[in-house]
């Protein structure tokens, strides 16, 4: 059953499904457009659909929103998605909007947008939640929360005032950072930086390493020094020296003077390969242990959350030291070989005989091929005194294999039919209001 309001923020991630209950995508913001008399009108919703590819449907082939799901018909439009003058996205540009009261009340920001079905197939921005300063006196909490109607506030528009992003940023707490990022570059320039500004030092790290490397160029060279040596220092270090090297060399190294002098060591030092060879590709962070070390320690150890899956699925044993370069390295254990034995096994006698590492200068192709034809997620580097200077991992082989664009230009996607009648899509403009 369709709900006659419905409050946009609620929206966000909501499945969208064709009349026969295939999954078609999920919404990732609502389109309005103002006018001159009354309250802006909703003109359609942003959809990502399979691939990360974002496009537009309009409001008129909506047949029902509620109970966390909406359901359209018709065909939708494959062609991505570009904002026209005079559109404007409800949770990128308008949550987090400073506005007035004409009551004379003061100011609030607008933590919310409550869109309201006025006839069949035409829905229209209802009333705000709004939320007020927190008051002087009140040393704790935030502050009031009210609900307006759209023509009972004003847009406040004075210059040089920034727009809140604490909002935008608490809708998109729960994204995948790869879904960040491309949330991210979806966003218009200025309210890109905002966002960006607002965000955490590590979840901005995230999102970045999601990023082409013009992209992340594009955000880090606007971030001041010490704020883009600290989301630097949060990024893997594979990742952090991929995005110094394309920087001029003189902003590069004020940055590295920046960082922690731990994570500015294991940069500098992956900075001496080239891009196109193991030790170029490799993270220096990988779980190193003893040959003492138990089965029970080393399972303790991939279980940390914040560790990827490609470097959770083997430990690397070698002798002290335990930071690459460590003394011999003497193998790898597969974490599927430690749930084989018991918890107090020794890792030294579990070691995989058959797997031999590579030298840094080892090309990104070879190792590759030894990724593929092994059936292995990582690989160990060793220095030429058999020392463990890093291990690549299978994605970051994928992202130089991987053409340079393929995160803003995923493959075509099988189109998309969400009714039984074929009816043919005509650009995004004929769409828009059409049912």
């Amino acid at each position: 059953m369709s709900a006659t309001r419905v409050f946009v923020a609620r929206l966000a991630g909501c499945s969208v499904f064709d009349p026969n209950g295939d999954r078609v995508g999920k919404v990732r913001d609502v389109l309005v457009v103002y006018r001159t008399t009354g309250s802006p009108r909703v003109v359609g919703l942003i959809v990502e659909i399979p691939g990360r590819r974002r496009v537009f449907v309009s409001i008129g082939r909506v047949t029902s929103i509620g109970a966390g799901q909406i359901i359209t018909t018709g065909l939708i439009n494959l062609r991505r998605f570009e904002q026209r003058g005079g559109e404007v996205r409800v949770i990128a540009e308008l949550l987090g909007r400073q506005v007035s009261l004409r009551d004379g009340s003061g100011r609030a920001s607008i933590e919310d947008v409550a869109i309201e079905e006025a006839g069949p197939g035409e829905w229209v921005v209802g009333e705000l939640f709004l939320r007020r300063p927190r008051s002087n006196p009140a040393p704790f909490g935030k502050g009031a929360t009210v609900l307006a109607a759209w023509d009972k506030v004003s847009e406040v528009t004075a210059p040089g005032e920034s727009q809140s992003a604490e909002q935008l940023i608490a809708t998109y707490a729960d994204l995948l950072p790869a879904d960040l990022a491309s949330t991210l570059l979806d966003l218009p320039e200025e309210r890109r930086m905002e966002v960006a500004e607002e965000l955490s030092d590590d979840r901005l790290a995230d999102a970045l390493e999601e990023m082409p490397e013009q992209e992340q160029v594009d955000i880090l060279t606007q971030l001041d020094d010490e704020r883009a040596a600290d989301v630097l220092d949060q990024m893997q270090p594979d990742d952090a020296a991929d995005l110094i090297a394309q920087l001029p060399e003189e902003r590069g190294e004020a940055l590295l003077e920046l960082m922690q002098p731990e994570e500015a060591e294991d940069v500098r030092f992956l900075l001496n390969y080239a891009p196109e060879t193991a030790g170029g590709l490799m993270t220096t962070e990988p779980i190193i242990v003893s040959a003492d070390a138990t089965v029970a320690e080393g399972l303790a150890l991939i279980r940390r959350h914040e560790l990827a899956p490609a470097l959770g699925a083997a430990v690397c044993v070698t002798l002290p030291p335990y930071e690459p370069p460590t003394g011999r390295f003497l193998g790898v254990v597969h974490f599927q070989r430690m749930l084989r034995y018991p918890p107090h096994e020794r890792l030294g006698t579990l070691i995989d005989p058959s797997l031999e590492p590579v030298s840094p200068d080892t090309s990104a192709a070879e190792v590759s091929r030894i990724l593929a034809s092994y059936n292995l997620v990582s690989l160990p580097v060793v220095d030429e005194k058999h020392r463990l200077v890093g291990v690549v991992t299978i994605d970051d082989v994928l992202d130089y294999l991987l053409p340079d664009d393929w995160r803003s230009t995923p493959a075509e996607p099988e189109p998309v039919s969400t009714g039984t009648a074929a009816i043919p899509t005509r650009g995004r403009r004929i769409s828009h209001g059409t049912s």
